[in-house]
């Protein structure tokens, strides 16, 4: 296709025709030559739109090999090596998280990961932020359910001057009570947004009444009020000590560098960390079904739509129906082309967008169905909702299946393109035990996927009768008209309750 870009003036050599000139006329010149040619051998032809192009061949994924490797201290290291470009990801990764917090102090792993960068070795919060800034890394600490990770993200050149950054923040963070103080006063304004914000507020409660306020997955992962207000420098510390040890832990490297040049600087920088004990792992206990369908209500005065959440108690990630579930809930709600995103949004114009997923985690995790809908619409929405859900048990048309399993297997590749991306799929590995094949295996096993299978896990795992769904909004104007569809028991849920 010919360029529209205006023509910029070139710099001349001596003798030589103005160059925008002499640009339009060339340009001129070719565009007559190839209508000509074009009307001579009969190839001038309207573009077919009849329907969409086939899709192209899937891309070949080759994912440079895992050099795996041991500090003194027994510490695992995995370099891939990727040279495209002069960066290096560094990722600490520790396998505790959320699932690991004591009873009673839900939100403290969260807590202790956001504190490690709050001053570490000898410098202060401050000073450590503008040691990173100064040689244009990032250093970003973070905990999910599953784990905790400190990564590193720099030009190669930096890469010297940023390690020992990465070790202080690892092994020597400080936890100063000024700085637990400031954070704990950020996070209780989170939470006050968070139960002001009717989709986040709607997503909490789902986990809450789904999970029960005594499982860890009924809690958000920053924990409630309450549990924010008592952690304590001494509790933080504690679970730092207890679960933060090099048996505990992996390093994962990407980038440009070479593993004989990087291998003694993360030795000197991490090889004299040592073990100080025993590390407990709570086991998640397993929750229940619901009983029967229910329909909880959170009333927000004036909300500009409803916010519904659907689901059930899920899987966890080390199930074998994986792919399965994968290019089931692409066909559901994982992608615009969805049911969902097509009824909601497309055919009837409720949501400007619908989706579901599969939160899969080392326990089983919730399956939901989402979306924000006018708040006119929301019974009507809720049975398009049911009806997606109940319809997708039916066996599905072949080649919705294999649009499905074709979107899954063409995008796939393109999630490696960067380091970071590189060293998010290896944690993946690490956290859930995958072998080190499930990159090549993925799009096989995608394409391998039959719609026997899609119907026997939409009936196995999307149970409507036994989903409980949540919808926060206005009840002046939704609730009597939800509570007269009759679709299920209904109950109004006082949102102070939430978060707490």
């Amino acid at each position: 296709m010919m360029s529209t870009r205006p023509f910029a003036p070139s710099r001349q050599q001596p003798g030589t025709p103005d160059g925008p000139y002499s640009c339009r006329r060339a340009l001129l010149m070719a565009t007559v030559a190839l209508s000509c040619w074009m009307t001579a051998t009969g190839t001038a032809q309207a573009p077919d739109r009849s329907k969409p192009p086939a899709p192209g061949p899937v891309p070949t994924l080759k994912v440079p090999p895992i050099g795996k490797h041991t500090l003194s201290n027994g510490l695992p290291v995995w370099i891939v090596e990727m040279h495209g470009v002069p960066v290096v990801d560094v990722a600490v990764l520790i396998r505790s998280g959320g699932n690991d917090d004591p009873a009673g102090k839900f939100g403290l792993a969260h807590f202790t990961a956001a504190m490690l960068d709050e001053g570490a070795g000898a410098r202060s919060a401050l000073e450590l932020s503008d040691a990173v800034d100064f040689l244009g890394a990032t250093l970003t600490t973070s905990s999910s359910f599953d784990a905790s990770f400190a990564q590193l993200h720099t030009v190669v050149s930096k890469f010297d001057a940023a390690l020992p950054l990465l070790a202080d923040v690892v092994l020597r963070p400080t936890f100063p009570q000024t700085e637990i103080d400031r954070l704990r006063q950020q996070r209780l304004t989170t939470l006050v947004q968070m139960r002001d914000n009717p989709a986040q507020l709607a997503s909490s409660a789902f986990s809450g009444l789904l999970y029960g306020g005594q499982h860890r997955y009924g809690t958000v992962i920053m924990g409630g009020e309450a549990v924010n207000r008592t952690l304590s420098q001494a509790d933080m510390r504690q679970f730092y000590a207890t679960h933060y040890q090099p048996q505990n832990a992996h390093i994962i490297v990407a980038g440009d560098i070479r593993a004989a040049a990087i291998l003694p600087k993360l030795e000197r920088a991490l090889g004299g960390w040592k073990n100080s004990g025993a590390v407990p792992k709570i086991t998640l206990p397993a929750a229940p079904q619901p009983a029967s369908r229910q329909i909880y209500l959170i009333g927000k005065a004036d909300a500009a739509q409803s916010q519904i959440r659907i689901g059930a108690v899920g899987v966890a990630r080390s199930t074998p129906d994986y792919f399965v579930l994968d290019v089931l809930n692409t066909m559901l709600g994982g992608s615009f082309t969805s049911r969902l995103n097509q009824n909601l949004r497309e055919e009837h114009g409720y949501a400007y967008g619908a989706g579901s997923g599969f939160a899969m985690r080392l326990g089983a995790g919730p399956f939901v169905a989402q979306a924000g809908v006018q708040t006119d619409k929301t019974v009507e929405s809720l049975t398009e909702f049911f009806k997606e859900l109940d319809g997708i048990h039916a066996p599905p048309p072949e080649d919705e299946v294999t649009r499905a399993k074709n979107l899954q297997a063409l995008s796939f590749p393109s999630s490696f393109e960067t380091t970071s991306d590189m060293t998010g799929h290896l944690m993946d590995l690490v956290i859930y035990g995958l072998p080190e094949s499930f990159f090549n295996d993925y799009v096989p096993k995608i394409q391998a996927v039959r719609v026997a299978d899609v119907e026997r896990a939409a009936k196995q795992y999307l149970v409507t009768n036994r989903m409980i769904v949540v919808v926060a909004g206005d009840l002046s104007k939704i609730e009597q008209p939800v509570r007269s569809a009759n679709l299920a028991p209904v109950t109004v849920v006082d949102p102070a309750t939430m978060l707490k």
